[in-house]
């Protein structure tokens, strides 16, 4: 008798162990969560020091310190059409040690606008949460003589392949800007790559280029009279520049850009970090005081967000972008 109760002693012996080895297994995830974050974390930006991306995430970044008690140090790698910063992200440990400021460009965008990426904008990332989505400004050198995207237009038809607009570099959400404008007004304009905006700002005040497609860095430029702003890109007129039209008000009917931006993780990051960071993050997007602090941008508008959207924002936006820039005539490099 007893040898014929052994196996079934064995089976509720077996269970027993995998249950404990499970109960280990969660309380070792739980106590690393609860132990995270046990030194700095680096926080990538992939544009340069001084732009509104740059002074969005070292708030954030600062916000973020102080709600988890460690540095979080922000680390400029700017350039490549942001693929510098994006894949130095991607390649770091997936600890939640490494951040990034991504965006509809490093991700959705670069993902159509370049044959091959060294790194896969799904795979390679853990997203974490949206943070703002901005719609853009048309601003052109002040010396230039125009004041409306009409005369704008008519100024560029009547000087083929004089005037030029600066970008973040191939595929970027200023170049898709610049290539739609140029594609819908029916106009020859050159494209000039930069590393970053505030690169390109020297070159639009001093008129080695015509225009550019700006985030709001240069808004402060444009009330000082160094540059003027023509119009913005989103479907309704801004409430914090009332007086701006739209590009569609302007003559270009259907145009329409607004880009998001979020933080992820390099993929493969444990969930409860990704959960933990998930919860801080959109906790510090619904404070007044960081939004007091983020008010200066006229445009930026402050949003929330699973990680679960993230994700399915970027992959829902890779089609879309596929399709907008074959439509704009930017083939993959």
């Amino acid at each position: 008798m007893l040898k014929a109760k052994l196996p079934h002693l064995k089976r509720w012996t077996t269970a027993c162990v995998l249950s404990a080895c499970a109960l280990i297994v969660f309380g070792v995830q739980e106590a690393g969560a609860q132990a995270y974050p046990a030194k700095p974390i680096k926080f990538v930006i992939p544009y340069p020091p001084g732009g509104m991306a740059d002074t969005y995430a070292r708030t954030l970044g600062q916000a973020l310190s102080e709600r988890v008690g460690q540095p979080v140090v922000a680390e400029n790698k700017p350039g490549g059409s942001l693929i510098i910063g994006t894949e130095a992200a991607a390649k770091s440990p997936a600890d939640g040690y490494t951040l990034l400021l991504a965006s509809v460009s490093s991700l959705a965008l670069n993902a159509s606008a370049f044959k091959k990426l060294p790194y896969d904008p799904v795979k390679d990332f853990s997203p974490i949460a949206m943070t703002f989505q901005l719609p853009l400004f048309l601003m052109v050198n002040a010396d230039l003589p125009v004041k409306s995207v009409k005369e704008l237009i008519a100024h560029a038809k009547a000087n083929p392949g004089k005037l030029s607009f600066a970008s973040l570099g191939h595929g970027s959400s200023l170049h898709i800007a610049g290539e739609t404008f140029k594609s819908m007004a029916g106009i020859d304009i050159l494209h000039v790559p930069y590393k970053g905006t505030t690169t390109a700002l020297p070159d639009l005040i001093n008129g080695r280029v015509s225009m550019i497609f700006d985030g709001g860095a240069f808004l402060p430029q444009v009330q000082a009279g160094k540059v003027r702003l023509l119009a913005v890109t989103s479907s309704q007129r801004l409430d914090s520049l009332p007086d701006v039209p739209t590009m569609a008000e302007s003559g270009l009917a259907g145009y329409d850009l607004s880009f998001w931006f979020g933080v992820v993780a390099p993929g493969g990051t444990p969930k409860p970090i990704v959960d933990r960071l998930s919860r801080e993050i959109n906790e510090i997007t619904r404070n007044p005081a960081f939004r007091a602090r983020m008010a200066n941008f006229n445009n930026m508008q402050l949003t929330s967000g699973s990680p679960e959207q993230l994700a399915e924002q970027i992959k829902g936006d890779i089609l879309l972008w596929q399709k907008l820039l074959k439509d704009a005539g930017v083939a993959p490099q």
